[in-house]
């Protein structure tokens, strides 16, 4: 539970570096569209786990100083879009227990989150448990979209983190990725 509690810590280390990028770097609104429009597909845990990220992203996992093998990083070159997969431990407590537990973090880092949904979710035949955030940082704002599950007798933690000056567009993008993830 405790390296949950770290690598939650570490995605939402990440979220908040997202919100508080003042970056003015932009891709160009044909490139943007080109990158909506294909995905690239991501196979993780020897292919028990796979998704579909936008194009922009790419693996950053080797570049965010020491991290352990079971935790992957993708973003995109602004640092604002981010997935974080994390395998952790095997857990026995409820995975709505720890969404809770989770939200209850993170409000304590953030008393404005603004909690979207926090509900059990069916995906392909796997319970998993989804909790939507918006978190705000020095006038920036990111939507994190937070599934844990288990695969394997390990939690699963994977973390879409995007900015969210409009959160339909942005709730639209995470739910796009999230009906891409296929557990085997």
């Amino acid at each position: 539970m405790r390296k949950m509690v770290k690598y939650a810590g570490i995605g939402l280390l990440v979220m908040g570096l997202a919100a508080c990028d003042n970056s003015d770097s932009k891709a160009p609104a044909q490139g943007a569209s080109a990158a909506q429009s294909s995905a690239q597909p991501v196979s993780l845990l020897d292919g028990k786990l796979s998704f579909s990220l936008p194009a922009d992203m790419t693996d950053q996992s080797g570049k965010l100083g020491t991290q352990a093998n079971n935790m992957h990083v993708y973003s995109d070159a602004t640092g604002q879009k981010a997935v974080i997969v994390i395998a952790g431990d095997s857990t026995s407590e409820d995975l709505g227990v720890l969404a809770q537990r989770l939200e209850e973090q993170q409000r304590a880092r953030d008393p404005q989150l603004q909690v979207v949904t926090n509900k059990s979710i069916e995906l392909k035949g796997h319970t998993l448990q989804q909790l939507d955030s918006i978190i705000s940082a020095k006038g920036q704002t990111a939507y994190s979209s937070v599934l844990l599950g288990k695969v394997d007798n390990k939690l699963l933690t994977l973390q879409i983190t995007l900015p969210a000056e409009d959160q339909q567009k942005a709730q639209s993008e995470a739910e796009s990725i999230i009906n891409t993830i296929v557990i085997n």
